[in-house]
C-alpha cells in the first residue's frame, strides 16, 4: 500500500474503504483508480488516498498511472464520493447511547491514534467494547500490515489500559 497526497482535501469527514473494485460503485475516484491494472484496494482519508496493489506489480510502473488517475479525477469536477452514497465510516453510529468508557475509548482513538496511523495511509476504527475487550477494525494501509499487530498490542492496548482501567485487551476485528 502506498499513500498519495493530492494537496487538496479528499474527504471532508471520515474515511472510505474500498477493498475491491466491486465495492467502489459509490466513488467515481475509486472506480477510476481500480481501472489501473494491478490496483486491488483504495482507501480515502481527509487529505490522502492510499492505494493497494498486487504483489506482482511494481510501484515504479504503477505510480504514474495512479497519479494521472488522481489528477484526472480532480480535474473532472466529479465528487470523490457521490452525495447519495452511505458514509463507509461507522465511527459515530450509536453515539447517543454509549457509556462513558466507550466515549473515552473513542476520544483517545480519535485524538491520539487515528492521526498517527493516517500519516501512514491507514485508519483504525472502533468496533466494539465488551467485557474489557476493545475490538478495532484496521483499514487502508493498516489492514494486513505486518506491524499492525504490534501497533495494536504494544501501542494502542498499552495506552488504553493506562488511561482506562476497564480495558483489559485490544483485538483486531476478524474480516
Amino acid at each position: 500500500t502506498l499513500k498519495f497526497i493530492p494537496g487538496v482535501p479528499v474527504l471532508e469527514q471520515g474515511t472510505a474503504d474500498f477493498p475491491a473494485a466491486t465495492s467502489a460503485e459509490s466513488s467515481p475516484m475509486a472506480r477510476r483508480l481500480f481501472q489501473v491494472d494491478g490496483v486491488t484496494g483504495v482507501f480515502l482519508g481527509g487529505d490522502f488516498i492510499a492505494v493497494t496493489k498486487t504483489e506482482e506489480m511494481d510501484w515504479f510502473a504503477l505510480k504514474p498511472s495512479i497519479l494521472a488517475g488522481i489528477m484526472e479525477h480532480f480535474a473532472s469536477g466529479l465528487p470523490v464520493i457521490e452525495a447519495n452514497a452511505d458514509d463507509s465510516t461507522a465511527a459515530d453510529e450509536g453515539a447517543d447511547d454509549e457509556d462513558d468508557t466507550v466515549k473515552q475509548i473513542k476520544h483517545l482513538l480519535d485524538t491520539r491514534v487515528r492521526p498517527a496511523v493516517a500519516m501512514d495511509g491507514g485508519d483504525i476504527v472502533f468496533q466494539d467494547f465488551d467485557d474489557g475487550v476493545v475490538t478495532l477494525q484496521m483499514r487502508g494501509a493498516c489492514q494486513g500490515c505486518p506491524s499492525s499487530t504490534a501497533t495494536l498490542k504494544m501501542g494502542i492496548e498499552n495506552m488504553l489500559k493506562h488511561y482506562i482501567p476497564e480495558v483489559q485487551e485490544v483485538r483486531a476485528a476478524d474480516l
